[in-house]
C-alpha cells in the first residue's frame, strides 16, 4: 500500500538542508561580499570627494598665494623704477636698462607725466590714453596700484596697468601686462598639466580674465561672493559628465578670485577602482562555500533525500524501493543498510503477523456469519410468528384495552424484526455470498442513505465480475467503514461510492464533500493521530494485496481508493 503519489516539484533537490545552507551560509556570503563591495566603493567615494575637494582648496590657495606674491613682485618693481625717474633720472634710461622686466610686463612699460604725456616707453602695445589707463594715472600715488581690467578693442587681449609715482609732480611709471602672461607660469607650476581641469580668474565685477582650457564659457558662479570677502573653500557642482569639484581662493592685491574645476572621479579613479577589488577577496571564500555547498547537496543531502523518500514509501509497504542504491557518503551506504535489514525483519515479522490477523479476521467472519445465521434462520423466523399469532389474537378481539395491547405488541414485534435484520446484514451481508459484491454494496448505500442525513450515490463501472469470498468480503467492509467514518466525522452532506471493474485491476472509492483532514506521512502515525479507521481500511487492503491511497486536505473533502492489481494474484 502506497500513500498518495506527490507531483514533482521543480527544484525539489534543493530543499531541506540544502535550502537551509544556502540560506544560512552561501546567501549571507554573497551579501556580505555585496555589502563589502559596493558599501566600500560609496564610503570610499564620498571619502575620495572631500579629499580632492580638500587637497584641490589647498592647491588653490597656495596658487593663489603665489600670484600675489608675484603681483607685489611687479608693484615693487614698478615702485623701484617711478624712484629711479624722481632721481632726475632719463625716463628712456630708466626703461632701457630695465630690460629684465620685460617678461614680467608683456604689454610694456612707460613713463607718463603728472599731467598724462607720455615720457618714454619699451615694448609699449597701447597706442591711446584710454579711460582705464586715464583712471590709472590719476589714482597714481606712492603705493603701488591696480588699474580694472581693461580689454583692447581692436585685439580683444586683456591687459592690467601697475602705476606708481613719488609725488603728484613726479613722472608716473606704468608698467602693463596680461593676466594670461601673470597665470601662464605660476599656475602651471602649481597644477601641472591637468588635461580634465579648468583654472580661471574671474575679477572683482565676476568677469573672466583668464581661463586655461579655450572655448570654455564660464559665467560667475554662486560663491563668488565669498570669495572676493577673502574666503577660499571647495564645493560641489553636477555637469554632463558628472560630479566636478570646484576650489577657490582669492588673489588679494586685485580682489580677484582664482578656480579651479575638474570631475573628481577622474582624480580619484585608479584609488576606486583598486578599492573595488579590495573586497573580492572574499571571492575565494565563496567558490570554496559553493564547493561545499554543491558537495553536501551532491553527496549528504540529495542521498538524505532519497533515502527519507524510500523511507516513506517503506511505511506504506512498498518493501521494494529501499534495495536500490542511493549513493552519497559512507555512512548513508550504511545507513540504508541498516534500514534494508529492518526491512527483511520487518516483512517476516508481518509476513507472520499477516497469517495470524488473517486467521483471526476469518474466524471472526465465520463467526458473524453463524450468528447472523442463527439470528435469521431461529431468532426473526421466531419473532415473525409470533407475530402472526398476534395478528390471529387481533381478529379475535373486537374491542376493548386488549386491542390496544395487541397492537403494541404487534408494533414491537415487528420493529424487533426490522432490528435483528440490520443486525445480522452488519454481521455478515447474506446477500453478498449470493448476490455479488455489487448488489452488496448498492445495498449499503441504500441503507446507509436511510440511516445517516446524507445523500449517498452508488456507481458501478465496467463488467462486474465475481471475486473470491475473502476478496470481496474485503472491499464490502471497506466500504462499510469508510461510510461509517464519513457518517461519524466528515460532516458532510454528500457521499459517492464507486467501484470500477478493469481487466487489470478493480478499484473501489469512496468520497465526500466533507471538512476533510490532513493525512498521515505514513501508516505508523495512523494510531497515534486517532485514524483508527483508516488503521482498519489499511489493515484489510494489505491483507488482499491491494494499495491504498487517501487524497484529503482540510475543508476540501476526503477521498479514499483502494486499487487490487488482478494480474498478481
Amino acid at each position: 500500500m502506497t500513500k498518495p503519489p506527490h507531483l514533482p516539484i521543480p527544484g525539489s533537490r534543493w530543499r531541506g538542508l540544502t535550502l537551509q545552507l544556502f540560506a544560512w551560509v552561501i546567501l549571507p556570503i554573497i551579501l556580505l561580499l555585496f555589502i563589502a563591495t559596493f558599501g566600500s566603493f560609496a564610503l570610499h567615494q564620498q571619502e575620495m570627494k572631500v579629499m580632492v575637494g580638500v587637497l584641490d582648496e589647498r592647491a588653490v590657495r597656495t596658487a593663489a598665494s603665489a600670484l600675489s606674491e608675484q603681483l607685489n613682485s611687479r608693484a615693487s618693481a614698478i615702485y623701484g623704477l617711478s624712484l629711479r625717474t624722481s632721481d632726475d633720472h632719463p625716463a628712456k634710461h630708466v626703461l632701457a636698462t630695465s630690460s629684465a622686466l620685460n617678461a614680467d610686463f608683456d604689454a610694456g612699460l612707460a613713463v607718463f607725466s603728472s599731467e598724462g604725456k607720455l615720457l618714454a616707453k619699451s615694448n609699449w602695445t597701447t597706442t591711446s590714453i584710454h579711460p582705464v589707463l586715464e583712471e590709472a594715472l590719476e589714482q597714481a600715488n606712492a603705493e603701488p596700484s591696480f588699474s580694472s581690467l581693461y580689454i583692447n578693442p581692436r585685439t580683444d587681449e586683456r591687459i592690467i596697468f601697475i602705476t606708481a609715482t613719488t609725488s603728484p609732480d613726479a613722472p608716473i611709471v606704468v608698467g602693463a601686462f596680461t593676466p594670461s602672461n601673470l597665470a601662464s607660469n605660476t599656475l602651471k607650476e602649481a597644477f601641472g598639466a591637468e588635461e580634465q581641469a579648468t583654472i580661471s580668474l574671474v575679477d572683482q565685477n565676476g568677469q573672466v580674465v583668464f581661463i586655461s582650457q579655450a572655448g570654455v564659457e564660464k559665467t560667475p558662479p554662486t560663491y563668488l561672493d565669498a570669495a572676493l570677502r577673502g574666503e577660499s573653500g571647495s564645493t560641489y557642482i553636477q555637469s554632463d559628465d558628472g560630479e566636478h569639484v570646484i576650489a577657490y581662493a582669492p588673489v588679494a592685491p586685485l580682489g580677484w578670485m582664482l578656480i579651479l574645476e575638474e570631475p573628481w572621479a577622474a582624480v580619484a579613479n585608479r584609488t576606486l577602482t583598486t578599492t573595488l577589488i579590495t573586497p573580492l577577496t572574499l571571492a575565494p571564500v565563496l567558490l570554496l562555500a559553493l564547493v561545499a555547498l554543491w558537495f553536501g547537496a551532491r553527496q549528504i543531502v540529495q542521498p538524505l533525500q532519497n533515502l527519507e523518500t524510500r523511507a516513506r514509501e517503506l511505511a506504506w509497504g512498498d518493501f521494494n524501493t529501499i534495495q536500490e542504491s542511493v549513493g552519497g557518503i559512507e555512512e548513508i551506504t550504511h545507513l540504508q543498510n541498516t534500514l534494508i535489514y529492518l526491512t527483511e525483519k520487518v516483512k517476516a515479522s508481518q509476513k507472520g503477523l499477516r497469517s495470524y490477523i488473517g486467521a483471526i479476521t476469518t474466524g471472526q467472519e465465520d463467526e458473524r456469519r453463524r450468528l447472523a445465521r442463527e439470528l435469521h434462520d431461529e431468532t426473526i423466523q421466531d419473532l415473525i410468528a409470533l407475530n402472526q399469532r398476534v395478528q390471529l389474537a387481533q381478529m379475535n378481539v373486537e374491542e376493548g384495552r386488549a386491542v390496544e395491547q395487541l397492537d403494541e405488541i404487534q408494533r414491537m414485534t415487528t420493529q424487533t424484526i426490522d432490528d435483528l435484520r440490520r443486525l445480522t446484514r452488519a454481521l455478515r451481508p447474506l446477500y453478498l455470498d449470493d448476490l455479488g459484491l455489487v448488489a452488496a454494496l448498492d445495498m449499503l448505500t441504500h441503507e446507509a442513505q436511510d440511516t445517516a442525513a446524507i445523500s449517498v450515490n452508488f456507481q458501478r463501472l465496467g463488467p462486474e465480475h465475481r471475486l473470491p469470498p475473502d476478496v470481496e468480503l474485503a472491499f464490502y467492509r471497506m466500504a462499510q467503514e469508510a461510510l461509517n467514518n464519513i457518517q461519524r466525522h466528515a460532516q458532510a452532506t454528500q457521499a459517492t461510492l464507486k467501484i470500477e471493474f478493469a481487466p487489470e485491476q478493480i478499484t473501489l472509492t469512496i468520497s465526500d464533500n466533507g471538512r476533510g483532514f490532513e493525512p498521515p506521512e505514513s501508516p505508523a502515525e495512523f494510531a497515534p493521530g486517532g485514524h483508527f479507521g483508516l488503521l482498519g481500511l489499511y489493515e484489510r487492503a494489505e491483507l488482499i494485496g491491494a494499495r491504498l491511497k487517501i487524497h484529503a486536505a482540510p475543508e476540501e473533502g476526503a477521498r479514499v481508493v483502494v486499487i487490487l492489481p488482478l494480474r498478481e494474484r
